[in-house]
């Protein structure tokens, strides 16, 4: 997921997704803990769209 797409997400969309991403890293973490899963590079790509949905949430606050 894109910042750019990310930024036209209401605050409301964006904690959906969030908590969403954040479950799916859990599940991912899990699974590669319990045997190697094929592609790890989701474990990245999962963290990163964390990151940057938090950046989004962060600048919304501070814009209000």
């Amino acid at each position: 997921m894109k910042y750019k797409e990310i930024q036209l997400f209401s605050s409301k969309e964006c904690n959906d997704k969030l908590k969403e991403a954040l479950n799916y890293l859990v599940k991912l973490k899990l699974a590669h803990s319990v045997s190697p899963i094929e592609d790890p590079m989701k474990i990245r790509a999962a963290r990163k769209s964390i990151a940057r949905l938090k950046t989004a949430q962060n600048s919304c606050r501070s814009n209000h």
